[in-house]
């Protein structure tokens, strides 16, 4: 299946989706491209917000703004790794059989699926600023990502 279908299948049957993957073998360059996947969206989601600040703050481009948060979500990827660890030895204390391996492709897929909502909490930010609406998007964002990490994180670990 290609990329975009498993995004939205994801949301319908997170389990079935994880096995295939897990089902295709360890593969380090196929999990690391379901992290850059995340880290674009996630740089593509920061721009809307970015451009209100420069505007509101009387700048004549956003670039540099733009330009920090590209740094900003390329010195993520460590602490991803490092969660995903995490995760791991959480779900082992707890009786988990999986692998490190499966505990990375639950997290990148999960952060991987959470993209677009990344682009719509942006677009927010963007075209709203703070307010409600950003902090439910915000809100709605964190619950997503935490339910289907947690579901697929479950998966990985029972097999």
């Amino acid at each position: 299946m290609t990329v975009t279908t498993d995004l939205v299948a994801t949301w319908r049957h997170p389990r079935v989706i994880l096995r295939q993957h897990l089902a295709r073998g360890p593969s380090e360059p196929f999990v690391l491209s379901f992290l850059l996947i995340f880290l674009a969206l996630a740089f593509i989601g920061q721009w809307p917000g970015a451009a209100r600040e420069a505007f509101l703050a009387g700048e004549s481009s956003a670039s540099p703004r733009i330009i920090a948060r590209a740094f900003a979500v390329l010195a993520t990827i460590p602490l991803w790794y490092g969660l995903a660890a995490l995760g791991h030895i959480v779900a082992r204390a707890m009786g988990g059989q999986g692998t490190w391996y499966g505990a990375r492709v639950a997290l990148f897929w999960a952060l991987a699926c959470i993209g677009p909502l990344l682009l719509l909490q942006g677009l927010v930010s963007g075209m709203i600023g703070t307010g409600a609406a950003l902090t439910l998007v915000t809100l709605l964002v964190g619950v997503a990502f935490l339910w289907l990490w947690s579901t697929l994180l479950h998966e990985a670990e029972t097999g």
